[in-house]
């Protein structure tokens, strides 16, 4: 093959957007003349390649668009905690097929026991198996409601949350929300609730909702709206945080300890 053929596969290949083939044509061609494959497997071979990059650069895509926290892996979730979630019940939940069948997942409990990690870990899970998913605050929900007709950036992520298979929204009314918020939240949730899976923290229990939002009637509807088709997972125990404390003296600690040892 010469260089001109080569260049030309390039040119032909970045024209098709094959950005595998667009880096690598050379080291390709180079491997199929010391192979000799057969026609269909040496083809065969750049479309899969073709399609397995295309497909991590969307999911790269989607990870960043989602906004997870650093702490999102399940893999790494600590099976030695006792919240009230069993090994078999997180599995479970993490084979999804409750997104499928647009049921949502609401965790409560006191802070500490799990429930954000648990439901970025279940966000993270549901994009790396190619569903369109984002991790929200509820403070950065409202933000995007009130700005979305103002806002470029807003208007953007509005779009992208309304046509989610999965939302988060962390800590829903762990604190005071106004009327006018409320029923923001509200027609947003309405719009969604039958298309979209959410995962909803909270530390209050949905009796609490109606003195978060002042507001008896639209707690009742929202709640409605969520507990329609959904699971909730009452989590319990003492704040892992606390538990697993850090402190820049540790290290310190343990040396003098030695040094005495030693005396």
């Amino acid at each position: 093959m010469t260089a001109d053929k080569t260049t030309a596969i390039r040119g032909y290949a970045k024209r098709l957007r094959l950005s595998g083939l667009t880096l690598n044509a050379q080291d390709i061609l180079l491997k199929a003349q010391q192979e000799s494959p057969s026609y269909d497997d040496f083809l065969s071979h750049i479309l899969e390649m073709e399609i397995k990059g295309r497909e991590e650069r969307q999911k790269l895509l989607r990870l960043k668009a989602a906004k997870l926290p650093l702490a999102h892996n399940l893999d790494l979730y600590d099976r030695s905690i006792s919240n009230g979630l069993s090994t078999t019940q997180l599995n479970q939940l993490r084979e999804l097929h409750w997104i499928d069948e647009s049921y949502n997942l609401m965790l409560t409990g006191p802070c500490g026991v799990g429930k954000t990690f648990i439901a970025a870990g279940l966000c993270a899970d549901a994009i790396d198996k190619g569903y369109k998913a984002y991790f929200r605050s509820m403070d950065e929900i409202l933000t995007t409601l009130k700005l979305k007709d103002i806002v470029a950036s807003a208007k953007k992520d509005y779009k992208n949350i309304t046509t989610a298979d999965v939302i988060v929204i962390d800590d829903l009314m762990n604190i005071p929300v106004s009327r006018d918020d409320g029923s923001l939240l509200f027609v947003f949730i309405n719009s969604i609730y039958e298309s979209t899976s959410l995962i909803i923290t909270t530390n209050k229990s949905p009796a609490e909702w109606a003195r978060s939002l002042d507001d008896e009637v639209l707690a009742t509807a929202l709640l409605d709206r969520i507990l329609y088709k959904c699971e909730l997972l009452q989590l319990s125990g003492n704040s892992y945080r606390m538990t697993n404390r850090k402190t820049i003296f540790k290290k310190e600690q343990k040396r003098e300890s030695e040094q005495k040892t030693k005396i």
